[in-house]
Parts: C-alpha cells; structure tokens; sequence
C-alpha cells in the first residue's frame, strides 16, 4: 500500500508531533514497509486453522479446586494488636 506524504503529516497531527522533513520522509519508507509486512498475513491460507489454535500446546495450569478445613478464626487472632467482630482491626488512615 502506498503511503502519501499527506497521510503522514495527518497522523503526525493527530499525535501531536513536529517532523522535519527528513524525518516524514523517513516515516512514510517506515510506514509503507509494516503495512507491506502487515499485508503478507492476507496471502496466508488459514482456512483449516481453529480460532483457537496455538502455535505451542497449552493446558490448564490450574490447581484442582478441593474443599478442605478452614484455619480456625480464634487462633489466627490470638495474636492481633487489635481486633473488632472477629476481624483484625487497624486505624483508618483515608478520610
């Protein structure tokens, strides 16, 4: 796809940058090549593909979820400066 100067002055506007000329000249060659490098991706065959392919195996890395016992509420506080309702109670410290 063919970049216009124009085109870069007008993204170069949007993000609020000061080129030099030097610098849209060079910008339009940059773009213009990822956009040719972009464009490649329509030339691939990717009909027999799944959207869910990867190009590596995954598998679930989570732990099994089992029920077991508790820490017994009492025994966590037994040590706490402070403590309100069964909960550990600090200072407020945001108005």
């Amino acid at each position: 796809m063919k970049i216009t100067r124009e085109q870069v002055e007008h993204v170069a506007n949007l993000a609020r940058l000061n080129l030099t000329e030097e610098e849209k000249e060079q910008m339009t060659k940059d773009m213009e090549a990822i956009i040719g490098f972009a464009d490649q991706l329509n030339d691939l065959d990717i009909e027999t593909i799944d959207p869910t392919a990867h190009v590596i195996p995954m598998q679930n890395v989570f732990r099994e979820d089992i029920k077991k016992e508790s820490l017994n509420r009492d025994e966590l506080l037994k040590n706490a400066p402070s403590k309100q309702n069964g909960c550990f109670s600090v200072p407020k410290i945001v108005e």
